[in-house]
């Protein structure tokens, strides 16, 4: 039997040392020549991908490929996504596909089997979910998960400047963010792991760290996915306010890097190849002993 996806999670997370979450955001410009012409062909994005999950598995639990900027290469890019994903998978990560999928009825149920079903869908093992549509656009995500021993990841507290035109709206004397905390409450005991975290993740900004402890008391049991660290500037200690202290630590989610772990300035477009793999394991291990410095502090 499969263990529950928050079960998972937290075992990679030990397994790896670090709640490090590598975030794969596909800038063709940015991908070195060594890989091929990368504007024009998705085979060169492809090279790149499976040689940085090469490097990545070692020292990160989560790989995290968001799906948009696949997406600019049409099917061929959507397809890719999917091979990069199942690699990642076969090197022992976890993937949390950033789709932020958001509708109701059987077009929410057909993006859910998609993204978070077997084949022929995604078969990620989680994925994000903007929950702007209400509960009706969840649940048919929480079922697939359900039947799948999958995650959701729903949007609360995002990191992006512009969530505060929505999020920080007052609705009844509180921040709309902390209302949509309030609807999801009642989804985390459905995805509960023997661990004690909920496979119904959250999206909390590293550039908030102040209410991601707002979130964490709403949200106790919720393993949060935490962007805005590294190239957004958020801090290590800001990424993991919102993490639970406990007997070895502060443990309760995932932070994710992605420029800065997949596009560091030494490993710029002309770079041969030992360089970029040196470039990236620098990388890779800065984010990550960074966190794990946060973690324990």
């Amino acid at each position: 039997m499969t263990a529950a996806f928050a079960d998972r999670l937290v075992e990679n997370v030990k397994r790896a040392g670090s709640p490090l979450c590598v975030g794969f955001d596909v800038f063709p410009e940015r991908i070195p020549k060594l890989f091929g012409d990368a504007k024009a062909d998705i085979r060169a994005v492809l090279r790149f991908g499976e040689a940085f999950i090469e490097l990545a598995g070692p020292r990160a639990g989560v790989f995290k490929p968001q799906l948009g900027l696949f997406e600019q290469y049409g099917a061929d890019g959507y397809l890719a996504a999917g091979v990069l994903s199942e690699m990642a998978q076969t090197a022992g990560m976890i993937s949390l596909l950033d789709a932020k999928r958001g509708d109701i009825g059987t077009t929410a149920d057909g993006y859910a089997r998609a993204t978070i079903g077997a084949a022929p869908g995604f078969n990620a093992d989680c994925v994000t979910v903007n929950p702007y549509l209400g509960r009706d656009s969840i649940e048919p995500f929480m079922k697939v998960a359900e039947a799948n021993a999958k995650g959701v990841c729903v949007l609360v507290r995002t990191s992006n400047p512009g969530a505060r035109d929505l999020q920080d709206q007052q609705v009844n004397g509180e921040p709309l963010w902390t209302r949509t905390a309030d609807m999801v409450l009642p989804f985390v005991e459905r995805l509960m792991g023997e661990s004690g975290w909920s496979g119904l993740m959250v999206v909390c900004g590293a550039t908030y760290p102040a209410e991601a402890a707002k979130l964490r008391a709403i949200l106790p049991r919720s393993l949060f996915l935490v962007p805005g660290y590294g190239a957004q500037g958020g801090t290590a200690q800001d990424a993991v306010a919102g993490f639970t202290r406990t007997g070895t630590g502060r443990a309760g989610g995932v932070v994710s890097a992605s420029r800065s772990v997949l596009y560091p300035e030494a490993a710029h477009p002309d770079v041969a190849l030992e360089d970029w793999r040196g470039a990236i394991i620098a990388a890779l291990e800065k984010h990550a002993g960074e966190l794990r410095a946060a973690c324990n502090s």
